[in-house]
């Protein structure tokens, strides 16, 4: 178990897919309830909404992994009850083709309500456009409380999270959408990190793994100093072994930091 010297909270706004019986993708939109702009609420500080054709939930902020993990598991058992009255399942997929049926309306069309950026280049990234336009995808967004410079705390996230996430998740047809290397939102209360899918709501390992990777290189990054320099091989193994999946990329950063994978 890793000792947390650096303070800072944890939160998320993770999204789900609905299955029916048959395994087909149904859209979420007018099931579940919610929406970006007014989420609803469902106990313990957890709300719930409509996102595109998923659903998203978004937990309050945790100052330790058991309440990081009691968010997220109660969050999910809320939308796994609703789920189940309209004959549904929760489905954690990265992403997923919908049926054209499930993508009439105009919610199911709509991409990137927000713009984001890029930690690497300090840019904005493009409004996203799949080459196949039923194809929809599942982030795992993490929000990380801290006072630590932004960017530098994105990159950090790339090198422990990031890259370590292109051997834990085999699903890489999201980034034809979403998940780039250096992928974030400023928040006033610090960061939201944009690049992980959804995979890691799968077990409590996974979970365990997300809190402790990011308190890893939260701690990393304090003993670097604040004059941090991102000298130019390590950027480039970061993003190549993100974006590109690159192999020959992970394996010299995990020769270096030890993943642990």
């Amino acid at each position: 178990m890793l000792d947390k010297t650096v303070i800072f909270t944890l939160g998320a706004d993770p999204e789900l897919f609905l299955v029916d019986t048959s395994g087909k993708f149904i859209s979420s939109v007018g099931k579940i309830g919610g929406t970006k702009d007014k989420p609803q609420p469902v106990g313990e500080g957890c709300l719930i909404q409509e996102d595109n054709v998923a659903v998203e939930f978004n937990i309050p902020p945790a100052s330790n992994f058991e309440q990081f993990e009691d968010s997220l598991k109660y969050s999910m058992q809320v939308l796994e009850q609703r789920a189940k009255k309209l004959l549904l399942s929760l489905s954690i997929t990265a992403s997923a083709e919908f049926d054209s049926d499930q993508l009439k309306t105009p919610q199911a069309k709509q991409f990137g309500c927000e713009p984001d950026y890029n930690a690497w280049n300090n840019k904005q990234n493009p409004v996203p456009k799949a080459k196949n336009k039923n194809l929809r995808s599942c982030g795992g967004h993490i929000h990380i409380g801290t006072d630590i410079e932004r960017t530098d705390v994105i990159k950090a996230m790339d090198l422990f999270l990031g890259c370590p996430s292109t051997i834990l998740d085999k699903n890489t047809t999201r980034r034809e959408l979403y998940g780039k290397a250096g992928s974030f939102r400023y928040k006033p209360y610090g960061c939201e990190y944009r690049t992980l899918s959804n995979f890691w709501l799968q077990s409590s390992d996974t979970m365990k793994w997300v809190y402790d990777s990011t308190t890893r290189a939260l701690n990393w990054l304090a003993e670097q100093g604040k004059n941090m320099n991102w000298d130019e091989e390590l950027a480039s193994a970061i993003q190549a072994c993100i974006n590109d999946s690159n192999k020959d990329a992970y394996m010299f950063l995990d020769k270096k930091y030890d993943f642990g994978i």
